[in-house]
This record gives C-alpha cells, sequence and structure tokens, in this order.
C-alpha cells in the first residue's frame, strides 16, 4: 500500500471521513487525497515524495507562494519570543492600523481566528446595531460554517450536494433569506415583503465559492441602493477577495461602499487569521465599547500577526499587483483559448489572479448556471492533472489561484499539460 493510501486509511478511523474539512476527501473527484509534507514556492510534495504544482493555494491565502523566506523569519523570531499571551500585542495595533489604510471603507478592525468567525460576528454586530432579526444572503454564496449561513450554501456545502445541513434549526432557516446572485429583483422582492426586519445582506462582492462568478455591472451598487433605502447594512465578505484582487480588496476595485468588511485568508499569511471591520459607529458597539460580545482567547495570534504584517508588506511593494494580476490575465485567458476547441463547452469566468473553469456550460453568471456544469467531466479532468503533477482543487465549484511564485514558465508548463489532458481524455 502506498504511503499516501495507508495514512488515508489511518486518518478513517480516527477523523470523521478522514479529514478535518469535507473537501479534502477527494470525494466529489471520485478519487483519494495526497498526503502533503511540504510546500515550496509554487510546488507543493506528497509523502511519497512527489511533486505538484500547487493551484489550490491552501485555497488562496498563498499569494507570496509556500514558506516565502521573508514571512517564515517573521514567524519563527515572532516564536522565539512567545507563541500566544491572551494580552495585548504591537502587532495587532499595527496589523489593524494596516487595514484599515488598505480598506477603503474600513475604520476599526477586530481580529478573529477565521474567516468563520468573522463572519459569524459581523451578523451578530449587524443584528444589534439595526435591532433586526433577519439576514440576506445569496444562493451559492458561502460564509463558513456557521448556522446562519449554511442555507443554499457553496463551497463544500455545494460540492457534496449538501447546500443545507442537518442540526440548523427551523427558526435560525427562518432568519436567513435567500436571494439570487446577480438578480437585483430577487433582492428588491425580498426587502418589500419583509420591510424593517432585514439587519443585513452578506454577499461576496466577487463569488468565489461556486467558482468564480463576477458581479453584473449594476448588482453592487443596487445593493448599497436597496440597503441604504430600507436601513440595512451591507457586508461584503471579502474573506477570498481581499487583499487578492487589489490592496483595497473587491471594494477598492468596484468602488462600491460596504459597511462592514470580513477578511481572512491571505491577511494571515498562511496562518489562521481573520478580521472584520467597518465604520466606527458600528464596530464601537463591540464590548467592551458597547454592549454586543464577541471574545477569543487566540485572537490576534502573535505568529499569525507576524505572517500577516509581513504579507502585507511585501504586497505594498511597487509594482506586486500589476506583475501578479498580469500574469493571472495572460494564464486565463490562455486557458480560454485552449478550451475553446473542446468539443464540449468551457466557461472561463477570471479576474485578477483567480478563476474557475465551468465544464459543460457555456456561460457562468449565478448559482442557477453552476449548478449545471458538467462535474463527472470535470472529476476526470482533474484526475488526469494530478497524474502529470497539477494540484487542482477538488472541486468543480471552487477556484484557481495564481501566486508571485508562478512563474511564467511555471504556468506555461501548467497550459501544456491542460493542452495534453483535454487532448487524451477527449480526442
Amino acid at each position: 500500500m502506498s504511503r499516501n493510501k495507508d495514512l488515508f486509511k489511518r486518518a478513517r478511523c480516527v477523523i470523521p471521513g478522514g479529514v478535518n474539512s469535507p473537501v479534502r476527501a477527494f470525494k466529489s473527484v471520485s478519487g483519494e487525497p495526497p498526503f502533503i509534507k511540504k510546500g515550496e514556492g509554487p510546488y507543493i510534495y506528497d509523502e511519497e515524495g512527489k511533486r505538484y504544482i500547487d493551484c489550490v493555494l491552501s485555497w488562496g491565502p498563498l499569494i507570496l507562494g509556500h514558506a516565502h523566506p521573508e514571512v517564515v523569519e517573521a514567524v519563527v523570531k515572532a516564536a522565539r519570543d512567545g507563541m500566544t499571551f491572551g494580552a495585548p500585542t504591537e502587532r495587532e495595533v499595527v496589523l489593524a492600523e494596516t487595514v484599515a489604510a488598505c480598506m477603503p471603507w474600513v475604520e476599526k478592525v477586530r481580529l478573529v481566528s477565521s474567516g468563520t468567525e468573522a463572519t459569524m460576528s459581523a451578523i451578530r454586530l449587524a443584528r444589534a446595531f439595526t435591532g433586526r432579526d433577519k439576514i440576506v444572503k445569496f444562493e451559492g454564496c458561502y460564509h463558513g460554517h456557521a448556522d446562519s449561513f449554511l442555507i443554499k450554501a457553496g463551497s463544500g456545502a455545494l460540492t457534496h450536494g449538501h447546500p443545507s445541513s442537518p442540526g440548523v434549526t427551523q427558526g435560525t432557516a427562518a432568519d436567513t433569506l435567500n436571494a439570487v446572485y446577480n438578480d437585483l429583483d430577487s433582492v428588491e422582492a425580498i426587502f418589500q415583503e419583509n420591510k424593517r426586519q432585514i439587519a443585513a445582506v452578506i454577499v461576496e462582492p466577487i463569488a468565489g465559492n461556486m467558482g468564480v462568478v463576477l458581479p453584473e455591472p449594476t448588482f453592487l451598487p443596487g445593493l448599497r441602493k436597496w440597503t441604504e433605502e430600507y436601513g440595512a447594512l451591507l457586508i461584503f465578505d471579502e474573506v477570498i477577495t481581499g487583499f487578492r484582487i487589489g490592496l483595497g480588496g473587491a471594494q477598492g476595485h468596484y468602488g462600491v461602499r460596504p459597511d462592514l468588511t470580513t477578511l481572512g485568508k491571505i491577511l494571515g499569511g498562511g496562518l489562521p487569521l481573520g478580521a472584520f471591520g467597518g465604520r466606527k459607529e458600528i464596530m464601537d458597539k463591540l464590548a467592551p465599547e458597547g454592549p454586543v460580545y464577541q471574545a477569543g482567547t487566540l485572537s490576534g495570534n502573535p505568529l499569525a500577526t507576524a505572517a500577516g504584517l509581513a504579507t502585507l508588506a511585501l504586497l505594498q511593494r511597487p509594482g506586486f499587483y500589476e506583475t501578479l494580476n498580469g500574469r493571472g490575465k495572460r494564464f486565463f485567458s490562455s486557458i480560454a483559448s485552449l478550451f475553446q476547441s473542446a468539443a464540449f463547452p468551457v466557461a472561463g469566468n477570471h479576474i485578477a489572479s483567480l478563476g474557475t473553469l465551468f465544464f459543460g456550460i457555456p456561460q457562468a453568471k449565478g448559482y442557477a448556471d453552476i449548478t449545471k456544469a458538467d462535474t463527472e467531466r470535470y472529476a476526470r479532468f482533474h484526475a488526469a492533472m494530478l497524474e502529470q503533477g497539477v494540484y487542482l482543487a477538488p472541486s468543480q465549484f471552487e477556484a484557481v489561484f495564481v501566486s508571485m511564485a508562478h512563474t511564467d514558465g511555471i504556468l506555461d508548463e501548467v497550459l501544456k499539460i491542460m493542452k495534453e489532458a483535454v487532448a487524451k481524455l477527449w480526442r
């Protein structure tokens, strides 16, 4: 038995499904996961020593690639001084100042340990600030695994065919209203039916958890209009897009003001770290300033803040995003050209350094489109790419990420392997 298979067998005896996050089990691509031993730059290596070009990058955080020397040095230096204190540190202040300086409409920030914790806390804060109970989310968008969000959710919930979860109470479900992404009429209808009851609309400004789906030009401005008109807050979930699209995230890119913003992934530089922030008058409702309770033993952890600060410093170097996003544009445009000659439709959505190929559909503008994607065909493609040393997301409904460590030469190698895979599978 191979080392990977043996570890997976052992894992299934002591860990539900053998994994600590469902999509890692490779069920939706009918395979078994390699167990990763180390990462370096654009590569990961499994327990059997096989090298893969990594296009998942821990689901987005590793915008610099694996084990960037300056980030590693910052973490090691911080670890020598102590791994956790449960007390204020200077790095927390500097990181909050950095986030506020980068994100156009974030005035105050609270650090937490994950994106799920950030979105969960932002919803609680929005309900307290408005005095209302209901929230609006969008089919196929994923905001973590808090109860309120597991109603027609994306990411792993969509991948495994269970967009809702047992254990979510009917009361919780009743307070979560689902709209259709890129459909303002569905949002207007919900507001008109639930006047003075909606606390907030939460949205991925660029959907990344049903695969990458871009907002129509009027969509985000329309959400701003309806929330203002009905006195609800607008929350941008920028856990994926924060610092990925640019320093100002999607809100900076599109110029649309949210009331609250949630962050994660890149913010922690590869370590567990999240944040939520926004207008001062809203954030000041948090304890100990206000009555809304939120706390966490490891919030603002010294190692995570060190990694985050080192990462954000590198992102602010002149020309960083011009180089990275230029590589992403060239790469994803080349993929689109490659699949134009395929004997089946493939919708390719991309922006900056992330994108998704949707097999078997001509367009992917929302949840109704992507649910028609050919997941079996994607699974075959995924297996062929993995065999040839390219690690793609083990789900049709996730993103491909490019990092600064992915040179044009490495991306050309991925394109070459893709071309060979398509020719072999569907010649």
